[in-house]
């Protein structure tokens, strides 16, 4: 195998591509003495930007609520371009949605918490994630479909 057709896996670029905070109760949400309940979303998307290079990212939603009065809303989502040549095309589902989100994750992890905190409040660690369960769970449920419509 000559080295123009060796595989290529390189991180091009991580970034912060989106990111939001909502308090709209605060100040007086600060006063309250009920634990809020916190719901976290997480979704992965993949796109080509051009032949051999791609956009990963991963996205949360945590949502922080007492009753039913919200404490505060973020949402974010961390990319990165990679640049995946010379594989297998059955590698390529694999790698876009398991390697580079793992690679992606920590990155948001750190920018979700650190923003819950500039914000006031308590930091929220989203929890690890097995991104090859997700991965498959996807693909089973797209198998199951029948339809083939990818929802990365």
């Amino acid at each position: 195998m000559s080295d123009s057709q060796a595989p290529v896996f390189q991180i091009q670029r991580v970034y912060l591509k989106e990111a939001s905070l909502e308090q709209p109760n605060s100040p007086a949400i600060f006063l309250e003495q009920q634990q809020p309940s916190v719901d976290v979303q997480l979704g992965v998307e993949a796109q080509a930007l051009a032949e051999g290079v791609f956009e990963v990212a991963v996205s949360a939603t945590v949502h922080t609520k007492i009753g039913e009065r919200t404490v505060f809303l973020v949402e974010c989502k961390q990319a990165g371009i990679f640049e995946i040549r010379n594989l297998p095309q059955e590698q390529l589902g694999p790698i876009m949605g398991i390697a580079c989100p793992q690679i992606v994750y920590p990155y948001l992890r750190g920018n979700v918490a650190d923003l819950i905190n500039r914000a006031g409040f308590p930091p929220v660690h989203l929890a690890e994630i097995n991104f090859q369960a997700m991965y498959e769970q996807q693909q089973a449920q797209q198998q199951g479909d029948g339809a083939g419509t990818a929802t990365a």
